[in-house]
């Protein structure tokens, strides 16, 4: 068998599907990405067992079709030195070799039997499927992931919760400490569904997604999903277990509201973070009209920092505690220029959201506050 395409698409493709390989595997086959060649078309898969990611490449040129396993790390290093240039690849299938020719050389190692390489099963005949834009499940993912926690105890925390309604679509994640909430009212559905997205096969689908455009159709049942993008498809195994009520925590009257420039206030928050104790990293926030006062301390080290920001403040005056690194982490995943954060008293949730909201979503993120010792 014969083949020959592109060193840097090949090499493109490789490096995405790479970071689903393990360190250590269970097989070791597992350490190979599987090439099967069909219908002038390059298919390789990368699998850990519990997720699989399936690439496409179209051919220059191909003779004969069939399957072998390739060692990921010989062909990474191989291809990470190479310029733009037609690779030519001569596989014997019997024999297990495999020679590329590439313009002044060439590599010879040994592939190996692609009938070890472990098959997924298809997502049964009536499972529930959701279709959205790439670009929108890519920021969904990238504004959620963040606030997902790792919990040993509560597994069901460590991944990202897509909530399907008849009002809109709520991609959820949640630590505890902190909360977001993504509601897209674009997609719904009449017959409730929901499926718990792990962590790993949403940062693949985070790294994919968004540069191309184009649907996501993602199709899932109890246990696992399907999600098919322009440049393959990715097969998971799904967190199992029962999403904790994330609409429950979410304060609702909060009269006391802060319009602010969402940069001046991550700016701030840098500079008087560093003061703050290392174990706690509280900080203090004392709302009056027309301005904000953020202030640290560390009793044990004698230091403390002040400063103020003017902001537009709605309400009583108020000082509240909150964990500064979490709060950086809320703004630095919130597009858009101004936020404004929802208050009710010292002891409840604070809610921050974008002034100007994505078209047809609505973001929420939430983060608890702290203790003040007054």
């Amino acid at each position: 068998m014969r083949f020959t395409l592109s060193s840097t698409a090949l090499n493109g493709r490789l490096q995405t599907l790479a970071r689903v390989i393990n360190s250590k595997n269970s097989l070791p086959i597992l350490d190979s990405f599987l090439f099967e060649v069909r219908n002038q078309q390059l298919n390789i898969t990368a699998s850990d067992s519990e997720n699989v990611m399936r690439s496409t490449l179209a051919l220059d040129a191909a003779d004969g079709e069939g399957s072998f396993a390739v060692p990921n790390r010989t062909l990474l290093d191989a291809m990470k030195e190479l310029p733009e240039q037609p690779l030519t690849f001569e596989i014997d299938t019997v024999a297990l070799t495999v020679k590329i020719i590439y313009q002044n050389g060439l590599y010879n190692f040994t592939a190996q039997n692609a009938d070890e390489y472990p098959r997924t099963q298809p997502i049964p005949d009536g499972a529930t499927v959701i279709t959205m834009e790439s670009q929108v499940l890519a920021d969904n993912i990238s504004r959620s992931i963040f606030a997902t926690a790792q919990d040993e105890l509560r597994p069901v925390m460590n991944g990202i919760y897509f909530d399907l309604t008849p009002e809109c679509l709520n991609v959820v994640a949640s630590d505890g400490h902190k909360l977001v909430r993504n509601k897209n009212f674009a997609i719904k559905s009449e017959n409730p569904a929901a499926f718990i997205l792990p962590k790993k096969p949403a940062t693949l689908l985070k790294n994919v997604l968004g540069k191309d455009g184009g649907d996501v159709v993602i199709k899932f049942d109890d246990r696992s999903a399907e999600i098919n993008f322009a440049d393959g498809t990715l097969t998971c195994r799904l967190i199992e277990g029962r999403y904790p009520n994330y609409n429950s925590v979410i304060p609702q009257n909060n009269p006391n509201q802060l319009t602010i420039d969402r940069r001046s206030l991550i700016g701030a928050l840098k500079r008087v973070l560093p003061f703050a104790s290392e174990s706690s990293q509280l900080i203090r926030f004392h709302l009056d009209a027309g301005k904000l006062e953020l202030s640290s301390e560390d009793i044990d080290f004698a230091t403390s920092a002040k400063e103020v920001i003017t902001c537009e403040y709605a309400g009583q005056t108020m000082s509240i505690g909150f964990k500064g690194s979490s709060l950086s982490e809320i703004l630095n995943n919130l597009q858009g220029d101004e936020v404004q954060v929802e208050l009710a008293d010292p002891s409840r949730a604070g809610i921050i959201v974008p002034v100007s909201q994505p078209e047809n979503q609505d973001v929420l993120m939430l983060i608890m506050p702290m203790l003040l010792n007054d």
